[in-house]
């Protein structure tokens, strides 16, 4: 167990059992939700019989910093900056690296967040599926990659300057493979006692996990959703990702539909762009058929960051030409570069190089 994953009521009834004032569980959730207490030393108001039962059953331990690599260059992304990070747990055998990104852009600040260790999926243009899968991140460690990552950047924190504006689960490995833990640090994370980040500025991707998608559906989860997409026909999408060989893309689209029927708002669409892969007129087509069929959704354009399997990165003409073919048919299509290209922290780079 780990404070820093507890609700407010998880913590009252581990108060209760402690046989402490169920209020200690409100000034302990507050103190590492909203202050970002990254060690015991900062619960101030708790008193020093309660600390040492934290420090001796070890209920609060703090992600470490590995590395940092940050985008120096006069760029529009000046100031992106990656973090590498190792989870100190001694309860884990296999010890847990990830990455996360800070990505700096005109209005927003955007925690890019890790949900695994490696990840169980082989997207082969993507740099974390060479990795070995080494296992689910826990709550805590999802939430601190955000806490450290805004402290860090705020040198005279608790006075910030450098405000966050949005979370996208975009980091190694594949949420919705890690459903509860994400679940439960979006709503941590969205918690008027915590940051109360407003829920449309979490978003959680996934490469198309149909039952998960199907399960946020249900529970009515208040979150974005997005889904890589990065081809429109099915076959070729396999070979692309593994995954559409356990959820083909017909059944993907049917409970999309769904999700924009009940929610009645856009699907983002993330798609890699190849060149001689999934950017000619007949891959528009069949985008624009996909496109009519969902009919609430929009593309995010990302141009293809790795150096696998001899492919090439488009060109800007490319791209742009494939966004304006997109918009010629009334299609939301959006395209913002490769923040933090140049540190490898750009989509599908992650890959713990330090």
């Amino acid at each position: 167990m780990h404070l820093g994953e507890l609700t407010i009521e998880e913590l009252e009834t581990f108060f209760r059992e402690l046989g402490e004032p169920s209020y200690r569980a409100k000034q302990i959730f507050i103190r590492i939700h909203r202050h970002l207490a990254l060690s015991l030393s900062e619960f101030t108001e708790i008193p020093k019989r309660v600390l040492k039962i934290f420090e001796e059953r070890q209920l609060f331990s703090t992600l470490q910093i590995k590395n940092r690599k940050i985008v120096e260059a006069l760029s529009s992304d000046c100031g992106t900056e990656k973090f590498l990070f190792e989870s100190p747990n001694p309860k884990v055998s296999l010890q847990r690296n990830f990455e996360s990104v800070w990505i700096v852009s005109e209005k927003r600040r955007t925690a890019c967040v890790s949900s695994q260790s490696g990840c169980s999926l082989n997207c082969v243009f993507c740099a974390t599926g060479q990795l070995p899968f080494k296992g689910n991140l826990e709550t805590w460690q999802i939430l601190q990659q955000v806490y450290i990552m805004i402290r860090m950047r705020n040198p005279e924190f608790p006075f910030i300057r450098e405000r966050l504006t949005n979370i996208v689960y975009m980091g190694m490995g594949e949420p919705f493979y890690n459903y509860d833990k994400v679940i439960k640090s979006a709503h941590l994370l969205h918690h008027s006692l915590g940051l109360n980040l407003g829920a449309r500025h979490i978003t959680i991707s996934t490469a198309g996990v149909v039952p998960a998608i199907e399960r946020f559906i249900k529970e009515k989860q208040p979150f974005n959703l997005a889904v890589s997409l990065n081809h429109p026909i099915s076959e070729n999408r396999s070979e692309l990702m593994d995954i559409n060989k356990k959820y083909p893309l017909k059944d993907l689209l049917k409970v999309l539909k769904t999700y924009v029927k009940l929610y009645r708002k856009n699907i983002t669409f993330e798609y890699v762009l190849i060149p001689e892969v999934n950017m000619s007129s007949d891959h528009i087509r069949e985008l624009v058929r996909i496109s009519k069929f969902i009919k609430h959704c929009k593309f995010n354009l990302i141009p293809l960051n790795t150096e696998f399997h001899q492919w090439r990165r488009p060109t800007e003409e490319e791209v742009l030409h494939f966004q304006n073919e997109l918009r010629k048919h009334g299609i939301l299509a959006f395209y913002r570069g490769s923040p933090g290209r140049t540190i490898d922290a750009a989509c599908g780079m992650l890959s713990l190089k330090s």
